[in-house]
């Protein structure tokens, strides 16, 4: 079993970062040129799945064989009825999305790729939380899409930051809805034979 140091993250999500720095690792970010298409043909799982590949592909692909250690790229997708929901484009949109979802439960789908150094095959996987909004009134939509967090974000709303007041319950891993559920990253890596030095985080989940 070898130590894991370093990790190369085909993303410039600072919430991602942050999550592959709590296993103590010191992580590379090179993030992809993929521009995330919609593509109505495909569920949002798929989308996810589809977002998640692309970029590391294109990660890959410029890095050639120079890299010499794991690089990982994810993608979180919000599911409402079958429909995705992305990055609110303006805050119309974040407070329409926000009221969407109010008194209601939907899907976020995190998607994951990671390629391997030395030639051995890539892993790709996706998980799936559930979660439950509080009925919102106008005046927390209008508040929480003043606080600006909406916009970086699929479904319009971080459950690690103020929408945590939104959110009445979820079904399933929190950190698939932050964008990178962890327990199964640190267990894709195990079964490859890397280990990280905060081990124990795979077993928290």
């Amino acid at each position: 079993m070898r130590t894991l140091k370093r990790i190369c993250l085909a993303s410039a999500s600072p919430r991602r970062l942050e999550l592959l720095q709590s296993l103590g690792l010191y992580v590379e970010v090179i993030p992809s040129d993929y521009d995330e298409p919609e593509n109505p043909a495909l569920t949002p799982r798929e989308l996810a799945q589809r977002h998640a590949h692309e970029k590391l592909r294109s990660v890959t692909a410029r890095l050639g064989a120079a890299f010499a250690f794991p690089t990982l790229a994810a993608d979180t997708v919000v599911d409402r009825d079958g429909a995705a929901l992305n990055k609110p484009r303006d805050a119309d949109e974040a407070r329409a999305m926000l009221a969407s979802l109010s008194g209601r439960e939907h899907l976020v789908h995190t998607a994951v790729a990671i390629a391997f150094p030395d030639g051995e095959p890539s892993v790709e996987f996706c998980e799936t939380t559930r979660v439950r909004f509080h009925e919102l009134t106008s005046d927390e939509i209008a508040d929480y899409v003043a606080s600006g967090e909406p916009f970086d974000k699929a479904g319009g709303y971080g459950i690690q930051g103020r929408a945590a007041a939104l959110v009445d319950g979820i079904e399933g891993d929190f950190y698939t809805v932050m964008g990178l559920p962890l327990g199964r990253v640190v267990r894709t890596l195990r079964a490859r034979g890397y280990r990280t030095e905060s081990g124990n985080v795979a077993d928290a989940h």
